[in-house]
């Protein structure tokens, strides 16, 4: 490793001195596989890594995800077990999340622009789509692997699985609700572009979802690497929805950390009063008073709340 870059520039000046151009370009250089501890593996140490053990035991597309997720510039990267162990889970995640759109009539989409939205929560996630595609094409250019692997990772694990399918529960329930179609129309396209852009991270579990998806009259005609890439349209950026549900996010956030605080069973129903609300947090309390309902495990109560016995937050 650390003569490569002596080894570049050996070629590239005889080349610009003969030729003119530079024989490379651009020239990446990651950073130096490691033990877990940091130091140099060594078969004298018996501290080597063998990558085919690891692939064994957590698949290729979790040992792929890790190296990019790990290499980023000016440090080494640490062959640590659990953080590979870590990104098998994470593909375990979206195989789950893939199943249950799946057993809630959402596939394949059926276009590469996103659909229109008149829920809030559908008009937030694509602009979270979009932003995503924007960090990724941003991380890209500058080969900055990490930032791009930890932006998918994120979107994925918090903003789609952990939130996004908990929030769009009780619309995909209601059938004869015009919602849930928009809905399952936006989640089909939002996890066909996750399978794009996961891609090039993890090749085995999105190509394998990418087929899975769609319907098996009309089976994917093309591999998802030929797929188009996800087009970061500013235009669907919505603040408006943005700041409504992240506004609820918090909500929820600050209940359940309360109740934990006061060991109240997960179970427990509890009374919500709201005091001094604004029209714009009445509007928003409304609105989402369903996905409240159920993710805070609370019920809306009109009125003041009783004397004592009462927690603020």
């Amino acid at each position: 490793f650390s003569i490569l870059f002596f080894f570049y520039w050996g070629m590239a000046m005889p080349g610009l001195h003969l030729l003119g151009p530079l024989p490379v370009r651009p020239l990446y250089l990651h950073g130096a596989g490691r033990a877990a501890d940091g130091s140099k593996m060594s078969k004298s140490k018996g501290n080597t890594v063998d990558p085919l053990g690891l692939i064994d035991r957590y698949g290729a597309d979790a040992l792929r995800f890790f190296m990019a997720a790990m290499e980023s510039q000016g440090r080494d990267i640490k062959m640590d077990e659990k953080r590979v162990e870590g990104y098998r889970n994470f593909a375990t995640k979206l195989w789950n999340a893939a199943r249950f759109c799946q057993s809630n009539g959402i596939g394949a989409s059926a276009h590469a622009e996103a659909p229109e939205a008149t829920l809030a929560v559908n008009r937030w996630i694509i602009a979270e789509t979009v932003a995503t595609v924007q960090a990724i094409d941003i991380a890209f250019a500058e080969l900055r692997f990490d930032e791009a692997a930890n932006a998918i990772y994120q979107f994925v694990w918090s903003r789609f699985c952990d939130w996004y399918l908990e929030l769009i529960k009780p619309v995909l329930q209601g059938e004869g609700d015009a919602g849930a179609g928009e809905t399952r129309a936006v989640a089909g396209w939002v996890l066909d572009q996750i399978l794009v852009m996961l891609h090039p991270f993890m090749p085995f579990i999105t190509e394998e979802l990418w087929h899975a998806l769609a319907p098996a009259d009309a089976p994917r005609a093309y591999p998802i690497i030929v797929a188009q890439w996800p087009m970061p349209d500013a235009r669907a950026l919505d603040p408006a929805a943005a700041a409504e549900i992240d506004w609820l996010i918090r909500l929820v956030s600050e209940v359940r950390a309360a109740r934990n605080e006061l060991n109240v069973p997960p179970g427990a129903r509890l009374p919500l009063h709201v005091r001094d609300a604004g029209a714009e947090t009445a509007r928003r309390m409304a609105a989402q008073e369903a996905a409240l309902a159920r993710l805070a495990r609370v019920d809306c109560v009109s009125g003041d709340a009783p004397a004592g016995g009462v927690l603020q937050v």
